[in-house]
């Protein structure tokens, strides 16, 4: 989920902008003193066991790229607290938005990374995450800046490798161009089959799904949200 403007910050898979209005000073805060215990420290070396990094070990991790608002994520950690969740947004006023949500539901169960998602799973061990959603990413409509959508075959290539064994890639979108280039790639990828069995599969939400804020924009403007599920294989 991305703003769509992306006038300041540009690295290997990231275009967005790093910020927009000012921050409130709990905010800040916020940001000063919650976020770094949160955050991986990837100058560090990667755990070998990322359970540990959570305060009670989960059953499963799931992570989330591009998180946005956090809707999706918050709700996510509220309603499954024996899952551990990582949140993955370099958009300062989106990181506040949801630090704000987890102070305030006192959730336990997130930790956080502030950058580049790329840079985050090339430090993740192999083999580590259950689930990966990339829900409603920036779909950058215009043909010359296709190159820069997040679904390419080097990120599916970082998804495998952080992914368990028939673990799932959960992508979403209200963009039909984006839909089709997700499943062209995943179809091109050795390690990511498409679960769809019949034509309503991919207009079914994913369980215990919560409609974020990008989503009920698509529908008023009339844009038909589709789900996609693919299993690494």
């Amino acid at each position: 989920m991305g703003d769509q403007q992306h006038p300041f910050r540009r690295s290997e898979a990231f275009f967005g902008r790093r910020k927009a209005k000012n921050l409130s000073n709990p905010q800040q805060k916020l940001l000063n003193d919650l976020l770094p215990k949160l955050q991986f420290d990837i100058s560090r070396p990667a755990p070998q066991n990322l359970y540990e990094v959570f305060a009670h070990k989960p059953e499963k991790i799931v992570l989330e790229s591009g998180f946005g608002g956090g809707e999706h994520l918050i709700h996510q950690a509220l309603t499954n607290p024996d899952v551990g969740y990582i949140g993955v947004e370099p958009f300062v006023n989106s990181m506040a938005k949801a630090l704000t949500a987890i102070e305030e539901n006192n959730v336990k169960n997130i930790r956080l990374y502030n950058e580049d998602a790329t840079e985050l799973l090339d430090w993740l061990p192999a083999n580590c995450i259950d689930r990966v959603d990339l829900l409603y990413p920036d779909p950058w409509p215009k043909k010359k800046h296709w190159k820069r959508r997040f679904v390419s075959q080097k990120n599916l290539t970082r998804f495998a490798k952080v992914l368990k064994k028939n673990g799932t890639f959960h992508f979403a979108s209200d963009i039909d161009t984006y839909i089709n280039w997700t499943l062209n790639h995943c179809e091109a990828h050795p390690n990511f089959e498409w679960q769809a069995k019949t034509a309503s599969d991919w207009h079914t939400p994913y369980e215990n799904w919560t409609r974020t804020r990008y989503e009920a924009k698509a529908i008023r403007e009339e844009r038909t949200p589709c789900y996609l599920r693919f299993k690494h294989t």
